[in-house]
């Protein structure tokens, strides 16, 4: 156990809200469970139609496949989510469940856009020109400030699928900061040598669905090594889904928040660890690339570009 005398370990947490199952089951106890803790985190919450069930498709994809056995994902997720927009038209998350949304807000913590429809945007993002992802996120923003009643000011990418279509998109907002990559450090994204404005703060720490039922991890000693990953002198930024942690790993998710406390854990909404002096921040591009325990590929950060390189 960590000596609560020594400086306390700083972990971003971000929470991701795919379906309305986890909106409206899952998000209530983590409010809870946050609240018992003193935890604040960034939500991001899809809020169009829940289309998820749609993925059921991508089942003939090896990998895929392999990722659903691996992560139990029946039990994981439920039936009712896994079939979501399959047989029926997916209900709109936002509609059905803005009080739970607004319910987020007033307890603190930090609310921002994942999606309007998070399998469209996974299964169709890569190849969309600006003007369908201007769509996409005008719909989502749009439904997200008329819930909240007033600006929404980060977001957050599907599934980690990012262009550079996308960033040039998200310029146009007033964003505080995005968060659609993986990565190791708080930058400033560069597309085609010019300068955008909007930092990225990419994620650090795997999710349950990439590393469970590998490697020998499995519910025992998955938060002992989640934990171990979690270094002082690096940035941590952790995301849990509403529909694991909330729902069908309630428990596990206890147990991580108390051992966390235990370590002297201190975790914050992701806008917490922006610097105040951004002109420090590395300018670097992004790429595509493959991320273990996931199918297909992920947006992650890439090479760092020089200042006389990229036009400020």
């Amino acid at each position: 156990m960590t000596s609560l005398n020594e400086p306390a370990i700083s972990v971003g947490l971000r929470v991701d809200v795919d379906t309305l199952n986890g909106t409206r089951e899952g998000i209530p106890f983590l409010l809870d469970l946050f609240a018992r803790h003193g935890v604040h985190a960034s939500i991001f919450f899809s809020v169009g139609p829940d289309n998820m069930g749609r993925h059921l498709r991508r089942l003939l994809k090896p990998a895929f496949l392999l990722k659903m056995i691996r992560s139990n994902a029946p039990g994981l997720y439920g039936w009712s989510i896994l079939f979501q927009g399959t047989f029926w038209p997916g209900r709109k998350i936002g509609r059905v469940a803005e009080g739970v949304i607004r319910e987020a807000a007033r307890a603190g913590h930090e609310i921002g856009l994942h999606a309007w429809d998070h399998h469209y945007w996974q299964i169709s993002i890569d190849h969309l020109e600006r003007g369908g992802i201007a769509r996409q996120l005008d719909l989502g923003m749009t439904e997200l400030t008329r819930i909240l009643n007033h600006p929404v000011t980060c977001s957050a990418a599907a599934g980690w699928k990012c262009t550079d279509n996308v960033l040039l998109e998200k310029n146009e907002y007033d964003y505080r900061y995005n968060s659609d990559c993986r990565g190791d450090a708080i930058f400033v994204p560069v597309v085609n040598h010019h300068q955008l404005d909007t930092p990225q703060i990419p994620v650090t720490l795997p999710t349950y669905d990439e590393i469970i039922g590998s490697d020998g991890i499995n519910d025992g000693n998955y938060n002992e090594h989640l934990l171990s990953l979690i270094k002082p002198d690096r940035l941590n930024v952790l995301t849990i889904h509403a529909e694991v942690e909330g729902v069908s790993r309630r428990n596990l998710a206890e147990n991580f928040f108390e051992l966390a406390r235990q370590r002297n854990l201190s975790f914050s909404p992701l806008a917490q660890l922006l610097p105040d002096n951004r002109a420090l921040l590395p300018r670097c591009t992004i790429e595509s690339k493959p991320l273990p325990g996931r199918e297909g590929t992920v947006c992650w950060q890439g090479d760092r570009v020089t200042h006389e390189s990229a036009l400020a």
